[in-house]
């Protein structure tokens, strides 16, 4: 059995994130799974999808504002969420599936935490945290030691968020093969100026694209990137249609 998670809490995402991803993941993994959403909202949800409730930081006041940030993710190091010694595949919400993803679950499956290069940090052993497969019970101290000692973490400029915490002091790690987990941004978009008159692209060999920041999916696809006025000229793009493909429910 397939065992795949994701999280939605707050209003950023809705509930036909949730359900694209669900559609994407039926779309492009063999034999059978299971899909968990853990949520504070779990209105308008796709039956099909098991809903849990989305565990929550316990951070003093003055750091109330990070309990629903980025470092919520690391409740999924939390050993007590699921089963020890499971092994689950985490996608953010505003990914795309564009391949079968079969293979995320078969690479090297001895190890414990394999996760997407984060590209815009390259050659710095960072991973991006949109996409990727742990171990329950492995690596628990990570959250415990956050549990522990929030404040330091959350104010060292060494640790800017979750996934660079997670980068630094996991005791091992491992990559995707590179061209299987991408970020539109980086991979997709052409150079500029190349982008105010080249599409958006898929290179080949790509399964998962993820979407950190903006844009997000619905906006790519209408050629929408959100930015400061003094940063339009640069941050620019075609409308990707090729989006409609694959970022549907069906």
């Amino acid at each position: 059995m397939k065992s795949i998670v994701c999280m939605k809490w707050g209003t950023l995402y809705g509930a036909d994130y949730v359900n694209t991803l669900y559609s994407m993941v039926k779309r492009n993994i063999t034999g059978e799974f299971r899909f968990v959403c853990l949520t504070d909202n779990p209105v308008g949800i796709n039956p099909a999808v098991e809903i849990r409730e989305c565990p929550s930081l316990v951070l003093s006041p003055e750091y109330a504002a990070h309990k629903t940030g980025g470092w919520r993710k690391l409740t999924l190091w939390d050993s007590s969420v699921f089963h020890k010694d499971e092994t689950w595949v985490f996608f953010d919400l505003d990914v795309i599936i564009v391949d079968n993803i079969d293979a995320l679950f078969d690479y090297e499956p001895q190890e414990t935490f394999i996760v997407m290069q984060n590209w815009t940090q390259k050659g710095k052993n960072i991973g991006n945290t949109s996409v990727f497969r742990f171990t329950v019970g492995k690596h628990d101290y990570l959250f415990n030691n956050f549990s522990k000692n929030f404040a330091q973490i959350i104010n060292d400029p060494a640790t800017k968020n979750e996934q660079i915490y997670i980068s630094k002091n996991i005791s091992s790690m491992k990559f995707w093969p590179d061209e299987w987990c991408i970020l539109f941004k980086v991979q997709c978009i052409p150079p500029f100026p190349q982008r105010l008159w080249k599409e958006t692209s898929i290179p080949k060999g790509t399964k998962v694209i993820a979407f950190p920041g903006v844009p997000n999916p619905h906006q790519a696809k209408d050629g929408i990137w959100p930015a400061k006025w003094y940063k339009k000229f640069y941050k620019t793009i075609k409308p990707a249609t090729w989006i409609n493909d694959y970022w549907k429910v069906n």
